[in-house]
């Protein structure tokens, strides 16, 4: 998958460092060459991305929101 255009323009590049597993939401760190990215996303999406720790991803960051990308 690659992402061809998106609307956000605060894009950090990084890996997945922990995740925390929840019921209904889990928290992502994503360790960037800039510091550690903090999401909060549902487990469903963690499944439906496969994510794990060291999974290449990309934090972007829209105003009060940070969403996730699997690269």
């Amino acid at each position: 998958m690659s992402i061809q255009a998106i609307n956000v323009r605060n894009q950090f590049k990084g890996k997945v460092r922990e995740i925390i597993r929840g019921d209904v939401v889990s928290e992502i760190d994503v360790e960037t060459p800039w510091g550690i990215v903090t999401s909060v996303i549902t487990t469903r999406s963690v499944d439906a991305l496969e994510l794990s720790v060291g999974s290449d991803v990309v934090a972007l960051v829209k105003s009060t929101e940070v969403s996730i990308a699997k690269l």
